[in-house]
């Protein structure tokens, strides 16, 4: 469900050519308490992998500091502190594991465009039973960045 929504949120993000420094996670359970839990990094991110990888620690983090808590009724990913980011800075030191990340999703993206958003994405998400959202559900969670 996590790779679900970062696919969504950063797909909205990268089509505005824009990234975020601060990941927040919301949950809610089923006894109706929220909890939020945020991260907030040096670079910022727009790419499906590195945003769902934050937020699956911040998801165990929450959930982890309430273990009394077995079901979840609510989840959502939000970016924010958002930075313009037309491109990624290459790191000439290091591996470059966002770049290549941030290249790869920009082929979903082009790819999403011309064929729709059915014709590819990662196999976590795009072969989920979790993976569909009924479309009026997604538009009023939506909101222009």
């Amino acid at each position: 469900v996590l790779g679900h929504l970062a696919d969504r949120v950063a797909g909205r993000l990268r089509a505005k050519d824009r990234a975020g420094r601060t990941v927040t996670v919301r949950i809610r359970f089923a006894s109706m308490r929220s909890i939020t839990r945020s991260r907030t990094g040096p670079d910022p991110v727009a790419t499906n992998l590195t945003l769902t990888e934050i937020a699956v620690a911040l998801v165990r983090q929450g959930l982890a500091d309430w273990p009394d808590e077995h079901q979840i009724s609510l989840l959502a990913i939000s970016v924010s502190k958002l930075v313009d980011q037309p491109a990624v800075q290459l790191d000439l030191l290091g591996p470059n594991t966002d770049s290549t990340r941030w290249a790869v999703d920009h082929s979903l993206d082009a790819v999403r465009k011309r064929f729709g958003r059915a014709a590819v994405g990662y196999a976590g998400v795009a072969l989920s039973a979790m993976a569909g959202v009924p479309d009026e559900f997604r538009e009023l969670a939506e909101h222009e960045l």
